[in-house]
Formats: structure tokens, C-alpha cells, sequence
């Protein structure tokens, strides 16, 4: 994800190498935001907070852990917080569809059908569960960088991602049998 000795340099004081690093996981911090969130605006929000944060704690990091493991503990935190303090509100722009060249129209309709129940059901997944699918299928996170970025057992992650596979399961069976919902 960032090279160790940009780290390094930040963690000296090197104010450049600081702000390049943020650039480098403003996209990464985001994204996670995001699939947790599921609302744009809270998703900047979380993404701001948390490197805010990470500019103000970069000297607690420890190369004991893996850069993006620390990075995304404080994303993680930060969304769960935010979270539990308001509850997920849907924006209009999700409901706004953008049809693009000459692609087929039906093939948009139905991957932009597809993608909202996706993260629909994703979204009504518990906090715990939805944390550890998103890490995992949406920022490819290992199972052990996920017990570490969750501070959680790597035997409650796979846990927690088998019966989350389960819930998504039951709720995309509309797909599986052909359907669509919406």
C-alpha cells in the first residue's frame, strides 16, 4: 500500500512526505467509509475525521503492524461511531441513474439494480458483520488483517463473515432465483 520509508519520513516530521502519504490513502480511507456508511456525505465526514487523525497520531504507528492494517483500524472506529450515533439516512443520488454511451441499457439497468441491492444488503447487516464483509470482499483484507484492524479472534472473524454470507445469502435470494427486486 505505502512504502515503509515515506512513513518513516512522515513520522520524522517531514511535513511533504505527511501530506503525500494522506494523498496516497485519501482514496483507500474513503471507499471504506463508505461501504460501511453507505451515504456519501457521511463516508467524507468519516474519511476527513479519520485522516485528521491519522495526521495527528502518525507518530503512534508501529511498524509491529501493517501500515493499512493501523490505517484501517481508525476508519473502522471512526464509522462504527458514527454509526451508532445516527442512523444510516439514504441520499437521493443513489436513486439517480446515469445512463453512459451506447452500452446496452438493459444490461445498465440491471448492474445498477444489482448494485443497490448489494449494498442494501449489505446495509442491513449487523454493524459487526457488515465491518468484517466490507474489509474483506470490498478492500481485500486478509482474515488476519481483519482480527487486527477489528482488534477481534481470527476465529470470531471467520464467524462473523460465514454467518454475514449467510444473511447476504438470504437476502440476494431474489438473484439467485432470477428476479429482481426494486
Amino acid at each position: 500500500m505505502v512504502e515503509q520509508g515515506l512513513i518513516r519520513a512522515a513520522q520524522t516530521g517531514d511535513r511533504d512526505a505527511l501530506i503525500t502519504l494522506l494523498r496516497e490513502i485519501e482514496q483507500h480511507v474513503y471507499r471504506t467509509a463508505y461501504y460501511i456508511l453507505n451515504n456519501e456525505q457521511d463516508a467524507h465526514d468519516a474519511a476527513q475525521e479519520a485522516l485528521i487523525r491519522i495526521y495527528t497520531k502518525i507518530n503512534s504507528y508501529e511498524e509491529k503492524a501493517q501500515f493499512k492494517t493501523w490505517v484501517q483500524r481508525i476508519v473502522t472506529n471512526i464509522c462504527i461511531d458514527k454509526f451508532r450515533r445516527n442512523k444510516p439516512t439514504v441520499s437521493i443520488e443513489e436513486h439517480e441513474m446515469v445512463f453512459q454511451g451506447n452500452d446496452s441499457v438493459e444490461r445498465e439497468v440491471m448492474s445498477g439494480y444489482l448494485a443497490d441491492d448489494i449494498r442494501s444488503a449489505i446495509e442491513q447487516l449487523p454493524e459487526h458483520h457488515r465491518s468484517v464483509v466490507v474489509l474483506r470482499y470490498l478492500q481485500d483484507f486478509s482474515y488476519n488483517e481483519i482480527a487486527d484492524s477489528l482488534n477481534l479472534p481470527l476465529n470470531t472473524v471467520k464467524s462473523y463473515l460465514f454467518r454475514a454470507r449467510q444473511q447476504l445469502q438470504h437476502l440476494l435470494q431474489d438473484y439467485q432465483k432470477g428476479g429482481v427486486s426494486g
